[in-house]
């Protein structure tokens, strides 16, 4: 049986078959072209990001046209500020080597003891430190001073409050 094939039906035959390799050979040729760059939408712009360094940059048209800027590099910026702690680092143990070595026999050997309590209130040199507490007096004083302060303050806010109700 010769059936002949009809044209309408070898168009769409031909479409059906190109459609869908010409995603496929776009991309192929984008990548064996250039394929430097691949780009991703991104609210009012794309996303670029550079294949060959690894920079991102955000694309957005404006009004003379479209411009790339670059999205600042986090990581880059970490690895920076380590290797500046690393520097100041050998930095400070070179300079903390380059000191006389201390005397580590005083922390080696044990401490002797000695009968001789010192006492809390005296210090270095034998100077006392004493801290007087303060009387019953003080205390009195003090709480009366802050109870006449509180009243005073209570006193006065009810007064503002009476002259800002007037005028209203």
């Amino acid at each position: 049986m010769n059936a002949a094939i009809s044209p309408s039906v070898m168009t769409l035959a031909v479409a059906f078959t190109l459609s869908g390799l010409a995603p496929a050979l776009a991309e192929s040729m984008a990548d064996a072209a250039n394929g430097r760059y691949t780009l991703q939408p991104s609210g009012d712009g794309v996303i670029r990001l550079d294949t060959r360094t690894g920079t991102v940059s955000s694309c957005s048209n404006s009004g003379a046209g479209w411009a790339c800027y670059a999205v600042p590099d986090e990581r880059k910026a970490m690895d920076e500020e380590i290797g500046r702690l690393q520097v100041e680092n050998e930095t400070l143990r070179a300079q903390l080597a380059s000191r006389e070595p201390a005397d580590t026999a005083k922390i080696e050997e044990a401490l002797p003891k000695s009968d001789k309590q010192v006492s809390p209130k005296t210090a270095e040199g034998g100077r006392k430190i004493e801290i007087p507490l303060p009387s019953d007096q003080d205390v009195d004083r003090v709480m009366s001073f802050l109870e006449r302060a509180w009243r005073k303050l209570i006193d006065m806010a009810n007064r503002v409050q009476k002259d800002v109700s007037g005028k209203i």
